[in-house]
Formats: C-alpha cells, sequence, structure tokens
C-alpha cells in the first residue's frame, strides 16, 4: 500500500477494512455474471453496429415536457420528430421490427 500524502501507514491500517488481495483470493474470485446472473441478463450488451450517437442537447423544457408526457418511449418519438422534420427517411430496420 503507498502512502497518501498526511497520512503514516497506521493511520491507512487503522481504516482499511479490506483484506489484502492474494493470489488465492484471486483464484476464488468470481465475474460479475456468475454472482449476479439475473441482473447481468438484463443489461443491454454492447451494440454490434451502433446505430446512434449520443449528444448533450439543451431543449426547453416544454418541449421535453410535451414528449414525456406520453410515457415510455419519448426518446424514441423525439427521435422520429426530429428526422421527420429533417427530412429524413424512417429507419427501415425499425419499420420492419414494428410489422412483426
Amino acid at each position: 500500500m503507498t502512502k497518501a500524502k498526511g497520512y503514516t501507514q497506521a493511520d491507512m491500517d487503522e481504516v482499511s477494512d479490506n483484506p489484502e488481495w492474494t493470489k488465492a483470493t484471486d483464484a476464488q474470485a468470481k465475474s460479475f455474471e456468475e454472482t449476479f446472473p439475473d441482473i447481468a441478463r438484463r443489461m443491454r450488451g454492447p451494440q454490434k453496429a451502433p446505430i446512434k450517437k449520443q449528444v448533450t442537447l439543451r431543449l426547453d423544457a416544454r418541449i421535453v415536457d410535451h414528449f414525456k408526457a406520453n410515457g415510455k418511449g419519448w426518446q424514441i418519438r423525439m427521435n422520429e420528430a426530429l428526422a421527420k422534420a429533417a427530412g429524413v427517411p424512417p429507419d427501415r430496420k425499425k419499420e420492419s421490427k414494428a410489422a412483426r
């Protein structure tokens, strides 16, 4: 353990409740998926071919409230409205999934 600025090794030992990590504890360690299979199954994996782009955007509260008022899926509805306003054709993959 490295000495933190202003603290002695005795200080660090006093507040440390984590046991030392050894090869034996490493061998006993389990992955997140093994330890919490129910949670791990619900988590979304990485996209194979990302088609969305994360952005930060400031919108009027009334616009966000309008889309959120109809409940779950408000971000999808907002994306569709923006695509329509921009004259971008609809995503064919989503249309085929909706038809199923």
